[in-house]
């Protein structure tokens, strides 16, 4: 191992200033911002919290970015993410703006995938955070970022480092997207059936669009089908909370959810099977997921379940992911921190048919499944790429070993009867 400073493996390059006057919620080029950076799983990452991210003023070539192109942070809007790093993912669509850094590096000493996964390291983020400006929002800058210091391997070395890392990113991804497309198209199919009710009727023929009959139903405030009726989340559910606060949860092999987006671990459990978990309060008030197996739980975080009839669990998740969570994101009582309580979720009003329900549950449920049996992968592969990254940086594991006990991991198979093979060569 050979000690460097990142300056002299590689040039930062510190994006435009660009006129707020020519922000835009349409056009050709989008400008980038930190909230392009997924810092808890590094990668790139859409910015949907704004709607004014295209550019329609001038700038300088230069800063229109390729794909491939390696940026990090120069401003830390949450802690984590200076030291982040991501892959530009398209050529001619993304201006890099002033808190943005591009990474140029010497490739004759520094091989491009290992530099991304050396400057998200520990090693990097520490010296990071210890050299940034102390404000309410920390700044770091190019001659910081070169002024940290490494060590390298053999170039040789990082390029095996860098593709075993990068393949299991790779894999990660690809998983992810899968779940992700699922989950489109499941969001898709209960958006027809039970929102704008065009389930299939007479002839496989969308029920609303059809003719179908309509009635007004006073309690939702809106026409639904004739012979369905108006049900609440406590009709079928069961809803309960945990009993402790997140800073008396012990470490151990259980999953313990926050309201944080993503979960701890305790040393007990207090419910075992389907749940839909609803954050109470904090940033992410009325956030929807689900999870299968055992479980603790923060004190104001929900748990959904059905003791019986669990196969009617994906249509009551949905309910709440695509119903309950858009009208109750971000709180409904509160000032400062905002939240929800049990009766908000218990009351929660809905159309309901039995028979078309049965219908839907029997449709989406291999898609829900296939998300569930690939969440575990997702999960291990992640482990395994944050408890080797330390040891591949500082040369305490070698990659050969290492690869031969992944290679079985990195063989994608995809089930093509979801038709989600585009996914891999996309």
């Amino acid at each position: 191992m050979k000690k460097y400073k990142l300056g002299e493996l590689i040039e930062v390059t510190r994006g435009a200033s660009l006129n707020g006057n020519y922000y835009a919620v349409s056009g050709k080029y989008i400008r980038l911002t930190c909230g392009n950076f997924d810092y808890r799983n590094n990668c790139f990452k859409e910015n949907t919290s704004k709607d004014n991210l295209f550019y329609t003023g001038e700038f300088k070539e230069e800063f229109l970015l390729e794909k491939g192109d390696l940026i990090t942070p120069l401003t830390e809007q949450a802690i984590g993410l200076l030291g982040s790093t991501a892959w530009i993912p398209e050529s001619g669509k993304y201006i890099q703006s002033q808190d943005i850094a591009k990474i140029i590096c010497n490739e004759e000493l520094l091989d491009k995938k290992f530099a991304y996964y050396l400057i998200s390291s520990n090693m990097v983020k520490q010296q990071l955070s210890a050299a940034a400006q102390q404000t309410k929002i920390r700044h770091t800058s190019p001659d910081k970022i070169k002024d940290c210091t490494v060590w390298l391997p053999s170039l040789a070395e990082q390029k095996q480092i860098g593709q075993l890392l990068f393949d299991i990113d790779r894999k990660i991804e690809i998983n992810r997207a899968i779940n992700h497309n699922l989950e489109a198209m499941a969001k898709q199919l209960y958006d027809y059936w039970f929102v704008q009710f065009d389930f299939p009727y007479e002839n496989g023929k969308p029920y609303k669009s059809s003719g179908g009959k309509m009635v007004w139903n006073e309690k939702l405030k809106r026409e639904i089908p004739q012979g369905w009726k108006d049900c609440k989340i406590k009709d079928f559910m069961r809803i309960f909370t945990g009993k402790k606060d997140v800073s008396k949860a012990v470490p151990g092999n259980y999953k313990f959810f926050s309201c944080a987006p993503e979960a701890i671990t305790s040393n007990e459990y207090i419910y075992d099977g389907y749940a839909v978990l609803v954050s109470g309060n904090g940033s992410y008030t009325g956030r929807v997921g689900f999870y299968r197996g055992k479980f603790d739980l923060y004190q104001r975080t929900y748990a959904c379940v059905l003791d019986e009839e669990v196969r009617n669990f994906p249509f009551f998740y949905y309910t709440l992911r695509y119903l309950f969570q858009p009208i109750y994101s971000g709180g409904k009582h509160g000032s400062s921190i905002p939240y929800i309580v049990l009766g908000d979720l218990a009351d929660f009003c809905f159309a309901f048919n039995e028979t078309i329900c049965k219908k839907f549950v029997d449709t989406v449920t291999p898609m829900f499944d296939e998300q569930l049996l690939r969440l575990p992968e997702i999960e291990k592969l992640t482990k395994q790429r944050h408890e080797l990254l330390p040891l591949l940086m500082n040369g305490q594991v070698k990659v050969g070993v290492e690869r031969s006990r992944l290679n079985y991991d990195l063989i994608f198979q995809c089930s093509p009867k979801f038709s989600l093979l585009w996914y891999v060569t996309k």
